[in-house]
């Protein structure tokens, strides 16, 4: 077993930080048959004041050569009998560790002022990062607030790795203050990574929880995030003729869940739900018509208005779910995953917890799943990487030594 990739999680709910870190350090470790390589590790915002004594207690009862971690409102684990769950608002510890032999692990810590200009060349970025873009790497990220200069940096690796697959969430944490993990350091912003190269696959499962409504529409006038013209009109008339023809309960969902959905790929005629990238309405001009969005807009972009609710999560989650056990029937068997949530999902979107992570598990039998609830979510669509909200990204992890 020393040879394949092994992967552990474990999870506490202790109340005290040394009787949690004790906790899953031994149950991580006893599910493994060879030494960890990795440990990602996330803890609850329930222990804000002890954020500072994690690493050295981590370092007392566990060896891994490199380590990397978060605070996140709500952890995500893998209990003593195997299954999964979110903690949310409690005191609660996610620990896990990988065996991953034929596998490159390069950490490492990028502050925005470092970030080189998106208009220079890739090699900037190589540097950077400290990883050659062949072989390709797969990137976990955790960062912290928006003043990071995320979406630089996703940008940034979309550019100088082309064709690599970058997963991962803000971190959260009470009060707004936040921690980051690596190695023996804590920091309190930036962003601190990992990338993977050799003997494995990440691949995603991204789900922005909604459904559309009405029909794609064609921008022919923007601004910046500003959309002016719809299909040659006015957008706040073609939103009020689409909410006028929804049912009553649409309507009222339409109130307050109403988001746009950009079209990923200008090519593809008959889109579907999953070929958009899903942001939010920042507002409306009255007097213009117009219509502010979270992202930037340009002419010739199709959009399509979206709804969401805890039905339509649940369903665009296990739509995605089926697509990729259709798709990856004849590939390896997975062996771990990661699992990023919004702080908007979990059980004050669905009334019950776990709902995510168990609908995942009906997919994905006996493997390890770890990971937290995040300020923003990162994860590609249609092979761009963006920063999300109201999503659940799942790193899916497989070895290549496996395949047939």
């Amino acid at each position: 077993m020393a040879d394949q990739m092994q992967w552990a999680n474990a999870l506490s709910t202790r109340p005290s930080l040394e009787a949690a870190v004790a906790d899953v350090v031994q149950r991580a470790v006893s599910s493994l048959t060879a030494p960890a390589d990795l440990g990602l590790v996330f803890i609850s915002s329930a222990f804000t004041s002890e954020y500072s004594r994690l690493l050295p207690l981590l370092a007392e009862k566990l060896s891994v050569p490199v380590l990397i971690g978060c605070s996140g409102g709500g952890v995500i684990g893998t209990t003593d009998k195997g299954q999964t769950q979110e903690l949310e608002a409690e005191p609660a510890l996610s620990l896990t560790l990988a065996h991953l032999p034929r596998v490159n692990i390069q950490p490492f810590y990028i502050v925005a002022e470092e970030l080189p200009d998106l208009d220079g060349p890739p090699n900037a970025w190589l540097d950077l990062v400290g990883v050659p873009s062949s072989p390709t790497p797969q990137f976990i990220l955790l960062s912290g607030s928006f003043s990071s200069g995320i979406n630089d940096l996703l940008q940034g690796l979309d550019f100088a790795y082309p064709g690599s697959v970058t997963v991962g969430g803000q971190a959260s944490g009470g009060g707004g203050r936040i921690a980051l993990f690596c190695n023996d350091r804590l920091y309190r912003e930036g962003t601190v990574g990992l990338a993977l190269t050799g003997n494995i696959v990440l691949e995603t499962i991204v789900a922005q929880g909604c459904r559309p409504i009405g029909k794609p529409l064609q921008v022919t006038k923007a601004d910046r995030n500003i959309i002016i013209e719809l299909d040659e009109q006015v957008p706040l008339v073609v939103l009020r003729d689409l909410i006028g023809s929804l049912s009553d309960e649409d309507r009222m969902l339409a109130q307050n869940s109403l988001f746009v959905g950009v079209a990923m790929d200008e090519f593809k005629l008959a889109l579907q739900q999953g070929d958009f990238l899903i942001r939010g309405i920042l507002g409306v001009d009255p007097s213009a018509g117009a219509i502010a969005i979270g992202d930037r807009v340009r002419p010739g972009q199709r959009l399509q208005f979206h709804l969401r609710d805890a039905e339509a999560s649940a369903e665009d989650l296990e739509l995605l779910l089926q697509q990729y056990q259709d798709q990856s029937a004849s590939e390896p068997s997975a062996v771990a995953a990661l699992m990023f949530s919004c702080l908007g999902r979990g059980e004050g979107l669905y009334g019950k917890p776990n709902f995510d992570s168990q609908l995942f598990r009906r997919y994905f039998h006996d493997i390890p799943i770890g990971g937290f609830f995040c300020g923003g979510e990162i994860g590609p669509v249609a092979g761009s990487t963006f920063l999300h909200g109201y999503t659940s990204v799942f790193g899916i992890c497989r070895g290549l030594g496996s395949r047939e």
